[in-house]
């Protein structure tokens, strides 16, 4: 698959209640084509996350942010944008990171929790806001992570609600 220069189009979900900020790398294909986080119908993210907050599971767009904003949750990428090969996070190159140091000074976020160890690894080399709240790094909600089953998901999770 060829590698193509992407911005990221979409905005951070987050207010001023928003205690906890979570990051992935880069929306995937189908993030980009619904145009908001964590499209990819394989994705675990929305339905870890519903446990984790002991919800029904969000399906819209409006429902998904309202389940975030009121569990006080943010959400974002570390990536502004990059050279990638479809949604393959390992062909990442010529990183512009977010300015996520903004998000942390207009909201009062206490965690970072970062999706998987790419969203980690990218997080800790191009964020220059390391020292702002405390930095967790959780498995990845991807479909690719299959060593990790949704149960297993749910219970590393779980540190989002401390």
């Amino acid at each position: 698959m060829e590698t193509e220069h992407v911005m990221h189009t979409f905005a951070p979900v987050y207010d001023k209640k928003s205690r906890v900020l979570i990051l992935g790398t880069f929306p995937s294909v189908k993030s980009r084509e619904n145009r908001f986080y964590y499209g990819h119908p394989r994705n675990r993210f929305w339905k870890v996350t519903a446990a984790v907050c002991g919800c029904e599971v969000p399906e819209t767009i409006e429902e998904k942010k309202a389940f975030l904003l009121e569990n006080h949750i943010a959400i974002w990428d570390v990536i502004a944008s990059c050279d990638i090969a479809g949604s393959s996070d390992s062909s990442i190159t010529n990183v512009v990171a977010n300015d996520i140091e903004r998000l942390l000074t207009e909201a009062p976020i206490e965690a970072v929790f970062l999706n998987g160890a790419k969203a980690y690894e990218l997080f800790m080399k191009y964020c220059s806001c390391k020292d702002k709240a405390e930095i967790c790094k959780l498995p990845s909600t991807s479909p690719a992570n299959a060593a990790w089953s949704l149960e297993r998901l749910i219970e590393e999770w779980k540190k989002i609600r401390r």
